[in-house]
Order: structure tokens, then C-alpha cells, then sequence
């Protein structure tokens, strides 16, 4: 992906949009909500049926707060009845169902949003005409949108399976007859469930072969109609798709390896008709890397959640000392429908000192629609009513003023560094400190450091801008608004002094003292 932005594209594929030519950022701030969940929610606080086009102002809103450059509206696309009534017929999952909301009934369950009849927008939802409404709302705010795209399967009464039949991992009668639960029958042929190489097959959706060229022309042409109603896709499972994930469990079973991967024949054909289109793959097993060499604009960092919820700050470090071009590939984040609430496995004081590390590195961030007020409850994805939580005030305003800050100093569209943090030797609590900066284009200077531990910690911390020399210095904190004013030489060498409690932070904007020049 080159620096330039991407560029929005105008149309939808059933009607003229209202959708201007607005650049995504290259590294955008993702606000993921559940589509079915905010509408069913919204409904219920107008006491009218509401559907994508029906959303009122102040709904979008409060889904686009400052900062925010796109929203991923997961779960638009048709559910299968047949995989709902798979899901229901599954005793642990409707186990999970009641764990999450107690008294869950027949009308809170939809069906998985990942067992996609039709890459149609749900006539629940609205059709494409909703959809298109809210593109347009979005817009309005100068927001994008972002759609989810299932690369790896398909819901069994998906019309793919009679239409390209070519494009399935197939089985034998025998195959049935030994394993009924990785094969089906259907349409008089014997098909794969999906699956990953590391747990048993999903039982509601049919296997994609990546290998097949008629699936690379398929998902390209999909891929592409999709492209005309959003501004990127989330790819899920993207990984499964690649040639060596996917020979480690088809290979017996389907034809030849091709020579080039799935991503690199498929991104490429889309981005021929598409190429302003946004790419962003679900990626896990260190294989972001990888996916990005495919094409992939974007890839998650499951490394640092990792790293963040349950190593140290030198782990952290370790892995910010990855090449910035592939840092600025990756999206961070602390939660998304996938992983558990933030709020229920940190501590408050932890968790603001993890989104502000978030917040402030390269890449593309993510945060997800109920995280900003201390939502607990992990909601699985086939429910379409959460229970209700009370709103955490302070902590909906520490993350609201921690975007507009990240936003309005511009700070991430300067060149960022990794700094180092020196302590003493009868005090090594500087390791519990990271520390990094950014310098803009029109000379603007910014300085995170952040206490990933619950103890105090001190530090040195040179910094790196040699024009501060002989002069005095501001830190302005954009958080809190404290302001400190030091020796720029000082700050040069030996460094600017800190000292942090536990899980505390600095967000600086570092300016030279009016009347000494800058």
C-alpha cells in the first residue's frame, strides 16, 4: 500500500449515492458496531421499526465520534436459515446464548453473521437501498464504511453451492459415512463443512476451494460488487485462504496447488476495477507479514493485544521494534466481536493506559461499538439483543477526548520513533516504561510514555529533537491539560526526567518556550 489515501468510490450498485470522493487515511481509526444489535437498540429507544435507512441523526452520531475515520457496520449481509436452525440445534452454543443474556428467546437469535446466504444486504436490515442511506449518513460525517467479506466458506443454502458447484471442497459418500460431522450432503453431492487446520469443523457452513480458479474469479467479482457499496472489507480468516494454511488440511482433496496464492491472484483482479478499495485481514499464527506481502493493506496485530493483556512493557517493546513499514500495516486493538470485553478482563486504571498505547501508535486502530462505556458482556454474534449495562461516564470521556487529541494534534501523520527509557542501577523500574514520539512535517513534536505496570516507575528519556537545545521547552499533556515547561538541553541529554505511577501515561505536545524561537 502506498502513503497516498485511498480514494471512495461513488455508486452503489443499485442506485446513484450522494457519497463524495473523501480519502480514507492510509492509517485509518476503525469503529466496529453490531448492526442487528444498534438497530434493534435504537428501536427500542424511538419505539419505531428501524432499519439502516430509518437511523436518526443523533444515532450516527454517537457511532462517528470525533476521530473516528470509518465505521464497520458488521453483519449486513443475509443470514442463512439454515445455518440459524443448525445453531439451534447446537446445545453449547445455546448455552452461550443464555450465558450472555439470560432470557434470550427464539426472536434474539438470527443466525451467525459469518453464515452468509448471499453477499446481499439483509432485507431486515433494509436491502441495498439501507445500506446505500447509511453509506450516505456516514459520509455526511466524513466517515467511511467498511463490510465484512467470509472468504473461507458459505451457508449450506447458499444458491453457490448449485450455481458453482466447482467452487467447493467435495467429498465422497465414504467420506460422509465415516465423518458425518465434516461432510454434508446436499443438491446430490457430498460437500465439506468449513474448518481451520486447528479445530473440528464448523457445522453450518460448506467449504470454499482456494485452490479452484473458478473460486478466484468468483470471490473477485464478488469482492468487487462489494466494492461498490462501502469503502473497504474486513476479510475474515483471511489466513485459510492462503496456500500453505490451506494445503495443511485440503491437499488430499482438492486439485493441484496453484502457483500464486489465493490473495495475490484475487486483490489484484479486484483492485483493477476497484483501486481505491481498503483491505483488511483477520490474521492470526504470525502470518500478518505475509498477508500484507499479498496485498493486504491492513492486517490485525493479535500479537500486541497478546503482548498488552498479558506480558510486560518489554515485550511490548520487543515488538515495536518491528520495521515501520510493517507497523504501519498493522491494526491494534483491545477488543472486536472476536475477543472478550475490555472492560471485564482489565482494571480500569490498566485499560486507559492500554488505549492510549492503542491510540498513539502507527497503524490503523480498532475499537468496537461499547468499549468506550465499559461494556462486560462478550455478546456471541448470532444474538441480536444484548442484556443491559450500566454506561461508564468517565470512562466514555477519557476515550472520547483521547481520539479527538490523537486527531486534532495530527500526530499520526507524522514520522514516528521508539525511544529509549534509562534508569539506574539501584532502580530498574524505567523497564515498565515505553516511550515514543512523533515529529511532524511543519516541525509539531509529540511524546507518549505510558506505565504498563501497576508499581511506580521513573525513567530517563532523551529525546530527539536537537532544535530545543539552549532553549526552555513546554510539555503540554492533552489529556489532562498539565504543562510543564524544562531545559531543552536537558531533555537532550541526560533526557527528561519522569516518574509514573502505575498504569499512568504522558501525551505531549513538546513546543519551545514563546520568545525562544522553534
Amino acid at each position: 500500500m502506498s502513503d497516498s489515501p485511498s480514494t471512495r468510490s461513488t455508486t452503489t450498485s443499485t442506485t446513484t449515492s450522494t457519497v463524495t470522493d473523501t480519502p480514507l487515511p492510509f492509517q485509518p481509526v476503525v469503529y466496529e458496531v453490531n448492526t442487528r444489535v444498534w438497530l434493534r437498540e435504537i428501536e427500542r429507544r424511538t419505539g419505531r421499526p428501524t432499519r439502516l435507512g430509518d437511523v436518526p441523526e443523533e444515532a450516527w452520531d454517537e457511532i462517528t465520534p470525533h476521530g473516528v475515520d470509518a465505521v464497520w457496520l458488521m453483519g449486513v449481509w443475509e443470514r442463512s436459515p439454515a445455518g440459524l436452525r443448525i445453531a439451534l440445534d447446537d446445545a453449547g452454543l445455546r448455552a452461550s446464548f443464555i450465558r450472555a443474556l439470560p432470557d434470550a428467546g427464539p426472536g434474539d437469535i438470527a443466525g451467525s453473521p459469518y453464515c452468509v446466504r448471499r453477499y446481499e444486504v439483509d432485507a431486515a436490515l433494509g436491502g441495498a437501498a439501507g445500506l446505500a442511506a447509511a453509506r450516505t449518513e456516514l459520509d455526511r460525517r466524513g466517515v467511511g464504511l467498511i463490510l465484512d467479506y467470509v472468504p473461507n466458506h458459505v451457508a449450506p443454502d447458499s444458491p453457490w453451492l448449485t450455481e458453482h458447484p466447482d467452487c467447493f471442497v467435495r467429498g465422497t459418500p465414504d467420506d460422509l459415512a465415516r465423518d458425518p460431522a465434516a461432510y454434508l450432503a446436499a443438491h446430490g453431492s457430498v460437500f465439506a463443512r468449513g474448518r481451520d487446520p486447528f479445530f473440528p469443523p464448523w457445522p453450518d457452513v460448506v467449504q470454499l476451494d482456494a485452490f479452484s480458479p473458478a473460486l478466484r474469479t468468483l470471490t473477485a467479482d464478488t469482492l468487487t460488487a462489494i466494492g461498490a457499496q462501502c469503502d473497504g472489507v474486513r476479510c475474515d480468516m483471511a489466513m485459510l485462504l492462503m496456500n500453505d494454511v490451506f494445503s495443511r488440511t485440503w491437499a488430499a482433496h482438492v486439485g493441484p496447488r496453484p502457483a500464486d496464492d489465493f490473495w495475490s491472484t484475487v486483490l489484484p483482479a479486484v483492485r483493477s476495477r476497484r483501486p481505491g478499495m481498503l483491505f483488511m485481514a483477520e490474521a492470526y499464527w504470525d502470518l500478518e507479514r505475509a498477508l500484507q506481502q499479498q496485498g493486504f493493506d491492513l492486517t490485525y496485530d493479535k500479537r500486541l493485544y497478546d503482548r498488552l493483556l498479558h506480558e510486560d512493557a518489554a515485550s511490548v517493546r520487543g515488538h515495536l521494534t518491528a520495521g515501520l513499514d510493517h507497523q504501519r500495516r498493522l491494526v491494534r486493538f483491545l477488543e472486536n466481536h472476536d475477543e472478550p470485553r475490555a472492560a471485564s478482563i482489565l482494571a480500569p486504571d490498566r485499560e486507559r493506559a492500554a488505549a492510549v498505547v492503542i491510540a498513539t501508535l502507527p497503524g490503523a486502530t480498532l475499537w468496537h461499538e461499547g468499549q468506550f462505556t465499559g461494556r462486560r458482556t462478550r455478546l456471541p454474534v448470532f444474538l441480536t439483543r444484548r442484556p443491559d449495562e450500566p454506561a461508564d461516564a468517565a470512562l466514555r470521556s477519557f476515550h472520547e477526548r483521547l481520539l479527538t487529541a490523537v486527531a486534532d494534534s495530527g500526530m499520526r501523520r507524522g514520522r514516528w520513533r521508539l525511544l529509549v527509557c534509562t534508569g539506574w542501577p539501584d532502580n530498574p523500574s524505567h523497564r515498565d516504561l515505553l516511550a515514543w514520539c512523533w515529529t511532524g512535517d511543519t516541525g509539531r513534536r509529540h511524546l507518549v510514555v505510558v506505565n504498563l505496570s501497576d508499581r511506580p516507575a521513573q525513567a530517563r528519556i532523551r529525546l530527539p529533537w536537537a532544535e530545543l537545545a539552549s532553549r526552555s521547552a513546554r510539555l503540554t499533556d492533552l489529556l489532562d491539560d498539565a504543562q510543564y515547561v524544562r531545559d531543552g538541553s536537558e531533555l537532550l541529554d541526560p533526557g527528561l526526567f519522569v516518574d509514573l505511577g502505575g498504569w499512568s501515561h504522558h501525551v505531549f505536545t513538546v513546543e519551545p518556550e514563546p520568545g525562544h524561537g522553534g
